[in-house]
């Protein structure tokens, strides 16, 4: 361990000598005052602070990452270009150490710069709390600044999937020919058995229940929060719809009937349920009239949320800021790995097409779904297939399936939405981006690095 805190020490002077801790802890703490005078909101401290956490945080996210990347290519190997590590690598220090040494020196330095950039941000947030009308206050209390767990209603999925094949087997029995292309013919009518689920007709009622479970016992005389979203079929004069709701079973559970709401399409509404409006086992119901002249469309996905409060904003947001943590952790490997067997500017070029690749996730889930990288007509649902499919798309649908292991968190949109981050989560993202991800990327620069020749000319006169 004395050997490991040495190496991370030489990695912390290295980091001062170049001034770049002090350049990132500068560019961050501006990105924390500077971004509140910038960015524009909808006028309601909700608002702002949602924006503020959004736009701070996405900020401090991206220049530590592109920070880390960068120490950890140039501490490693320009060690190596300029024959520095000989230096090193004589002394009774494992190479293995060598590397995992460095590791844990950009780890603490990103430790260090994530508490004083989180600090800022949260005592940013706080203050400005402080100095709003008490109204204000009790808004983001309840609607940002806190820890909320969330309940859906039931999943639906299996049904889909049930009705779906049904209707498949009834129009292959009708038309053998729609067997050419099963899968276009499934995914049409599964579209079409999903938005059954989610349609409510004008001049119609719509119900949805919702199971506490055991978290009723700890939300008796505890107020509730409603989110909802809903699309439109067709477009509204005024651009919003009225909503009539209600909440209860009027001679069964305590009910609440809502006055008329106008609310816009394709976007997140949350309002107040008042305590104790579920039955006896926790189920809570929920009710919708459409008075419009239009059908309305809730997605199965997050058009009916209730939200509840499960816990306090700053153990939560210490969470967010442990997933980024682990981000960070898996940058750094992936620097070092880069720089164990590539000059300074090739591995900086190759993470940074790393990093690029995670950016185009959503392009990269684009082409694995229509199999295709340009071949595919959408007017017509016909791919087409080339040389380059049978190469590219394999590689991106298992790229696809590696990245998701470290993007299936989202730290930043649950805290600006005062989403709860379990200890689950963190536990998971822990398990999956440092421990799977991490180290195996870890274990192949170790392993190239062993190999390395560190004798070889490097070039200098």
């Amino acid at each position: 361990m004395q050997r490991l805190l040495a190496i991370a020490w030489l990695t912390w002077k290295a980091a001062l000598r170049f001034r770049l801790f002090l350049v990132i802890a500068v560019l961050l703490l501006a990105s924390v005052v500077g971004l509140p005078l910038l960015i524009e909101d909808d006028g309601t401290a909700r608002g702002f602070t949602q924006i503020l956490l959004t736009y701070t945080l996405t900020v401090i996210t991206g220049l530590l990452g592109l920070s880390t990347l960068w120490l950890a290519c140039g501490t490693l190997a320009r060690d190596i270009e300029e024959c520095q590590i000989q230096l090193v690598a004589v002394k009774p220090v494992a190479r293995w150490q060598i590397w995992l040494g460095k590791w844990l020196g950009i780890m603490s330095l990103n430790a260090a710069l994530l508490a004083i950039s989180g600090a800022s941000v949260y005592a940013l947030l706080q203050w400005r709390a402080s100095r709003l009308p008490a109204e204000e206050q009790t808004t983001l209390r309840t609607q940002v600044l806190v820890a909320r767990g969330s309940l859906k209603p039931e999943n639906l999925e299996r049904e889909i999937d049930s009705e779906t094949d049904r209707l498949l087997e009834d129009r292959l029995k009708q038309n053998p020919g729609a067997r050419a292309d099963l899968k276009e013919v499934r995914s049409q009518l599964r579209e079409q058995v999903k938005a059954q689920y989610q349609l409510v007709p004008p001049s119609t009622i719509r119900q949805w229940t919702i199971n506490l479970g055991l978290t009723r016992h700890f939300l008796r005389d505890q107020p509730l929060q409603l989110r909802i979203k809903f699309n439109a079929a067709d477009r509204s004069p005024s651009g919003t719809f009225v909503g009539l709701w209600q909440v209860g079973v009027p001679g069964k559970t305590q009910f609440q009937q809502f006055p008329p709401m106008s609310l816009a399409p394709d976007t997140f509404h949350e309002f107040d349920i008042p305590p104790n409006l579920f039955d006896e086992n926790g189920v809570l119901t929920i009710s919708f009239a459409n008075v419009n002249n239009t059908a309305l469309l809730f997605p199965l996905e997050d058009g009916i949320e209730v939200l509840y409060r499960e816990g306090g904003f700053g153990l939560n947001y210490a969470r967010g800021l442990g997933i980024i943590f682990c981000w960070m952790s898996l940058l750094a490997a992936v620097g070092l790995t880069a720089a164990s067997f590539l000059s300074f500017p090739v591995a900086a070029f190759l993470s940074l097409g790393v990093l690029t690749m995670v950016f185009s996730s959503g392009t990269l889930a684009n082409v694995v779904s229509e199999g295709t990288i340009m071949n595919y007509n959408a007017e017509t649902g016909v791919t087409g297939r080339s040389l380059a499919d049978v190469v590219f798309v394999p590689f991106f649908r298992v790229a696809l399936d590696v990245i998701n292991l470290a993007r299936g968190f989202s730290p930043i949109d649950k805290l600006s939405s005062g989403r709860s981050i379990p200890w689950e989560e963190l536990g998971a993202a822990f398990l999956q981006i440092v421990l799977l991800l991490g180290g195996i990327t870890g274990l192949i620069g170790i392993a190239i690095f062993q190999r390395r020749e560190l004798a070889t000319a490097q070039g200098t006169q």
